[in-house]
């Protein structure tokens, strides 16, 4: 009988229900729910309706009993960085605010008068983003005193809904080093610099490794959903699952030096992680400089990466288009963009495209003040965007390969990006390296993957990536 394992993996704009098997070494998925998701605004900030989530989580959880296939466990990874403050109770103080709210803004001076930025990226590795944890907390100390006060634990989003299903609170590694707050030598909380900045030390407990076993789904939650099944924490942080999944064959030559900076990827969703792998933190000026972050990993693995702005770019124009109403799929602006000839590009990462009233008018503005052509047509806008990322993409990898003193073969292109076939080709011609893209729902299949190696389907990460590589159809470019 086949054993089933199911992935609940939250993005920023929908969540899905994937249940994962493996038969002769081969996994196959089965999407069995899908849900929308989104910030909104709610007492003036940017939030996350995390009731309305764990409703869905649910839901998806009792499409299980329909089918007749039980998971004998489960895992919710989300993205990173944001949090819950929990009293006595286990209430939510506050709101469940998202990271593209404005609440952060000049809460990096706050930090930097106790510690500077130099310091901070020494003591923990993590690329300065306006919206990380440390600066949110800061935020909430300044604004809302009495939430901090008052809480008696925090929870990332994904460890909150564990909780929920469970009764019991673990903080996950992977997503717990997004906050800024983790020692890359320790691999534990920072506590010194915690106490420093001002906050409650008791917010921040042991960590635990994905492939952990939270516990059993509470009375309360298997009589909703109709069944039972261990709760086993995958690398909660999506990104940190999805480069789990980086396809990776047995044979390759050097491959077994995978953890030591043999790979290159670029998880590809709404944002872009463009990075290596590293047993060792890179901690240095240099790096720094580079704005490369050094998030915490499965095995203790790092992933050296930097953020990039990604596909969120041309999700907001797609949905600004609808609205206006021009519908348009991906694969549509896809090959609308590989007939244009405009050459215009913008800096991705700019903050001005973080949160824009409108991302089409922010990208004509850019081009407008930097004298250069401004796209007119859906598809022109597309190409900028397109344009824009891989020449990103192309500047990541030398800076990588200049700091870590290698170079790379080929790009490994996994999550939804990975489907956006002109962008594969842009991404090649403007490397130059061969890009391998698959698969696409990378994040939902490292989440299975902690799973299942904590079931003994895998004997570890290697021989779980060989698997990825013979299960799934990897396109080259």
């Amino acid at each position: 009988m086949e054993n089933y394992y199911l992935a609940v993996d939250i993005g920023a704009s929908s969540g899905r229900h994937i249940l994962g098997t493996v038969k002769d070494g081969i996994i196959s998925l089965e999407e069995i729910y899908r849900f929308e998701n989104g910030m909104k605004k709610k007492n003036g900030h940017l939030c996350w309706d995390v009731e309305s989530l764990f409703h869905e989580i649910k839901m998806g959880m009792k499409q299980c009993a329909v089918l007749g296939k039980i998971p004998c466990s489960m895992g919710i990874d989300t993205w990173a960085v944001d949090f819950v403050l929990l009293d006595g109770e286990g209430r939510i103080l506050g709101d469940a605010v998202g990271y593209r709210d404005d609440r952060t803004k000049g809460m990096d001076e706050k930090v930097y008068e106790t510690i500077s930025p130099e310091a901070l990226y020494e003591r923990t590795g993590i690329q300065k983003q306006i919206f990380n944890t440390i600066y949110q907390l800061m935020a909430v100390k300044e604004e809302r005193p009495e939430e901090l006060a008052g809480a008696e634990s925090m929870l990332m989003i994904p460890d909150y809904f564990h909780y929920l299903l469970t009764g019991v609170k673990k903080q996950e590694y992977t997503n717990a080093t997004t906050t800024q707050l983790v020692s890359p030598v320790t691999k534990t909380w920072n506590y010194e610099l915690i106490a420093r900045l001002g906050y409650p030390e008791k917010l921040f407990t042991e960590l635990s490794m994905p492939g952990t076993v939270v516990g059993t789904l509470s009375k309360e939650v298997e009589d909703e959903v109709g069944f039972t099944c261990e709760v086993v924490l995958p690398a909660t942080h999506d990104t940190g699952s999805a480069v789990m999944a980086v396809p990776v064959p047995e044979n390759a030559s050097g491959n077994s030096s995978d953890a030591d900076g043999g790979l290159l990827y670029i998880s590809s969703g709404t944002w872009s992680l463009m990075g290596t792998e590293l047993t060792e933190a890179d901690c240095s000026a240099e790096s720094r400089t580079a704005n490369l972050t050094n998030e915490g990993g499965y095995e203790y693995r790092f992933r050296y990466l930097k953020n990039i702005m990604g596909l969120w770019m041309i999700q907001s124009v797609k949905k600004e288009l609808a609205a206006a109403g021009e519908t348009y799929s991906f694969a549509e602006l896809c090959r609308m963009a590989s007939e244009e000839t405009i050459q215009s590009i913008v800096p991705c990462n700019d903050d001005v495209f973080l949160a824009p009233e409108s991302m089409t008018e922010a990208i004509k503005e850019y081009l407008r003040k930097s004298g250069q052509e401004v796209p007119e047509t859906a598809g022109a806008l597309a190409a900028v965007i397109y344009n824009s990322l891989a020449q990103c993409y192309k500047e990541t990898v030398e800076e990588l390969e200049a700091i870590t003193g290698r170079t790379y073969q080929a790009v490994n292109i996994v999550g939804g990006g990975s489907n956006a076939d002109y962008l594969n080709r842009l991404t090649a011609g403007a490397t130059g390296k061969t890009v391998y893209a698959g698969p696409g729902e990378a994040t939902a299949v490292g989440n299975l993957l902690a799973q299942m190696i904590q079931a003994g389907e895998f004997k570890g990460l290697q021989e779980a990536r060989a698997a990825v590589y013979r299960s799934f159809e990897i396109s080259t470019y």
